[in-house]
């Protein structure tokens, strides 16, 4: 099974500073990542900076699309017009076929707010209490939202990738 678990830091630096350890989560065999982004929100900006950590994850990752999407959906809507929004709204559709639905969004919209930001990772059998063990001293909140195999391909469709 897959996991896409989102893990929201108190600082707007906070997600940048644990790629390293990841790193050595997934060496040491503890966790398998297929993909990750982080999201960072500085107090003083108005939208959040967004990333794909390419060098954590292999054939398995989703192309830049997917996370342009689901960002655009969690932290831009009220900046699209309509026609993108209708669009974004048929896109927000099928994601919820897969686990991500107006919940996880919704939620993940309050909580990724200025100031904070958040890891997202797409894994397999992933176990959080490995990952929450390992963040430093104040850890970060975990939300999240499980995909099986299926919904896993099926996310891969929408965007017109092959399964890995």
């Amino acid at each position: 099974m897959s996991t896409l678990t989102v893990w929201k830091f108190q600082s707007a630096e906070g997600a940048d500073t644990v790629e390293t350890m990841l790193k050595s989560l997934q060496k040491e065999g503890l966790i398998k990542i297929l993909d990750a982004a982080v999201v960072s929100w500085p107090a003083d900006r108005a939208k959040p900076r967004t990333k794909q950590l390419i060098n954590l994850v292999g054939a398995g990752a989703l192309s830049g699309t997917f996370w342009g999407m689901l960002f655009g959906l969690i932290f831009l809507m009220p900046l699209l017009g309509a026609a993108i929004g209708a669009a974004a709204g048929a896109l927000g559709g099928k994601l919820a076929d897969v686990g991500i639905d107006d919940d996880f969004i919704a939620e993940v919209k309050k909580k990724v707010t200025p100031g904070t930001s958040a890891l997202f990772l797409l894994t397999v059998n992933e176990v959080p209490d490995r990952i929450s063990d390992a963040l430093p001293d104040g850890g970060a909140e975990l939300l999240h939202s499980n995909l099986d195999k299926q919904s896993e391909a099926r996310l891969r469709e929408i965007f017109g990738e092959d399964a890995a």
